[in-house]
């Protein structure tokens, strides 16, 4: 009986992080974005189109970890798009180390936290680890949409401007 309940316990702390982590994306929770596909893309267009919802301003910052040795920017400070739109940003980032980093990974979130579950990204550099030699740079873009449904959430219905804030990190530390 005791070792069930320790073995349960064990499996509850080895999938809580990964649980915690599906929790946050389809909640929006802690600023967490949405993965968007073209189809909902489709959608969200259509609705814009339909409602005329304005637009919104996205500020993109970009931060790396100290031990880091990469250059890591925007190339765009800000943008506006209408909502329910597809809007594009490219990020720039560049090894200045003398060796390659293999993998280089980033973390995201959206402020206000709220507009994180109306906040979709379609294709992002984020999704996966990048690797790049000495020296070597690239652009990275990033797709993205705020759902419609942002106009109907009573808290961010006159909401004008979302932050979407990365920080890149060394994967292997």
């Amino acid at each position: 009986m005791a070792l069930g309940i320790i073995a349960g316990m064990l499996v509850l702390v080895a999938t809580a992080p990964a649980a915690y982590r599906k929790f946050c994306e389809i909640t929006g929770i802690s600023g967490t974005t949405q993965v968007g596909s073209a189809a909902d893309l489709a959608d969200a267009e259509r609705v814009a189109q339909e409602g005329g919802l304005g637009e919104i301003e996205i500020l993109f910052t970009a931060s790396t970890e100290p031990s880091l040795d990469w250059k890591f920017r925007p190339k765009q400070r800000t943008v506006k798009v209408q909502i329910g739109q597809q809007g594009q940003v490219d990020y720039y980032a560049k090894n200045l180390s003398k060796t390659a980093v293999t993998r280089g990974t980033a973390t995201f979130n959206v402020t206000p936290l709220q507009a994180g579950r109306y906040f979709s990204k379609i294709q992002c550099f984020c999704f996966e680890d990048q690797v790049l030699a000495p020296g070597e740079g690239m652009d990275m873009p990033v797709l993205f949409y705020v759902d419609p449904a942002i106009r109907d959430d009573p808290d961010l219905r006159d909401l004008r401007q979302i932050t979407l804030a990365y920080t890149f990190f060394n994967a292997a530390d």
